[in-house]
């Protein structure tokens, strides 16, 4: 049973992977699609604000990777204009505040890591013009741009094509996500950086050691430059028995980055692999397990949005007062976005 506050307050996931869902089937069917299967579950969940990643899986790489990106981005405009008493997607935050004023969700664009641009940095007002608001540079492996946190071992910060997109991002005001950086990379931008930068999926490293969750000294990076870190859902994330992964494990994530951050600085980024693999055919996600990780490890109840009513009972359970649980679950993320999507 949904919570008076999750009704009330704003509610902002800012990773969901279900454009791979759509953008795979015909193009005719990609409004009714996300109509019929996308947005139930997202109502459900009572979503306000959701942030759409662009991710390119491997089989579309390297010669399909910039046809796959625009494609992905095309469907997201045409789910947003087939359902417009449903969604709307936002290219300002003046546009998510009306948004959220006529009661649909806002859609933000997002691009996980760039393929299909790779040292193309010129490129990036391109994406812009096409409505892409947040961005990152590198995945789990080597880009043009940088190493992923699957790199690490390199010990490689932002290289000079990296370091002018971090520029652009700043000059045409997309915010840098450091999600999937890898550790030098991510102190490379947090020192560069002129204005906020964002973690759209990422948890805490001190609770779970993998090279894909983030340091205390990097949540507190992030903070200090007036950003947010979004904690990520994926079981194998949260702890070392993903098998026996439950909704507490999550609310020591978010209790821990909370503390470490400071209250206005986390939201929730939940990356619900297991809604989107499931629908997947090759070419994408012919790979059953993602670098030694269970992709369709998942929390019972939190597969999909639908069960995001079950984070704010949980933090209301342990005794976070209502003002600071509406912080975490989208106030944080909306205020962000507000102010940086000018």
């Amino acid at each position: 049973m949904t919570t008076p506050l999750h009704q009330r307050a704003v509610v902002a996931d800012t990773h969901n992977d279900l454009l791979m869902a759509v953008s795979a089937r015909p193009p005719g069917q990609w409004a009714g699609f996300f109509r019929a299967r996308w947005l139930p579950q997202l109502q459900a969940g009572g979503v306000n604000l959701q942030v759409l990643p662009v991710f390119i899986d491997d089989g579309f790489r390297p010669e399909g990777a910039l046809r796959q990106t625009l494609r992905m981005i095309e469907c997201a405009h045409v789910i947003a204009e087939g359902n417009p008493d449903a969604v709307a997607l936002c290219r300002t935050g003046e546009e998510i505040d009306r948004a959220l004023a006529r009661g649909v969700i806002a859609l933000v664009l997002a691009m996980e890591s760039m393929p299909g641009l790779d040292a193309s940095v010129e490129l990036i007002p391109t994406l812009h013009r096409l409505g892409v608001r947040i961005a990152s540079i590198a995945h789990w492996g080597r880009t043009p741009l940088a190493d992923g946190s699957g790199e690490d071992a390199t010990g490689s910060g932002l290289t000079s094509h990296g370091v002018a997109a971090l520029a652009e991002f700043e000059r045409l005001g997309i915010v840098f996500d450091v999600s999937h950086l890898g550790a030098s990379g991510v102190a490379h931008v947090l020192e560069l950086a002129t204005r906020p930068v964002m973690a759209t999926h990422s948890s805490a490293r001190a609770l779970r050691e993998h090279h894909r969750n983030l340091t205390d000294e990097q949540v507190r990076g992030v903070a200090a430059t007036g950003g947010v870190v979004c904690v990520n859902f994926f079981a194998p994330f949260l702890t070392d028995d993903p098998a026996k992964a439950e909704l507490d494990h999550l609310l020591d994530h978010i209790e821990h980055l909370v503390g470490v951050a400071g209250l206005d600085h986390v939201g929730l980024g939940p990356d619900f692999v297991y809604e989107v693999l499931k629908e997947l055919t090759p070419p994408c996600c012919e790979n059953d397990d993602v670098f030694g990780l269970d992709p369709l490890a998942a929390i019972p109840g939190l597969e999909g949005p639908s069960g995001l009513p079950m984070v704010t009972e949980g933090l209301l359970g342990r005794g976070l007062p209502e003002a600071d649980t509406a912080k975490i679950i989208g106030g944080n993320v909306h205020r962000f976005l507000r102010e940086r999507l000018a």
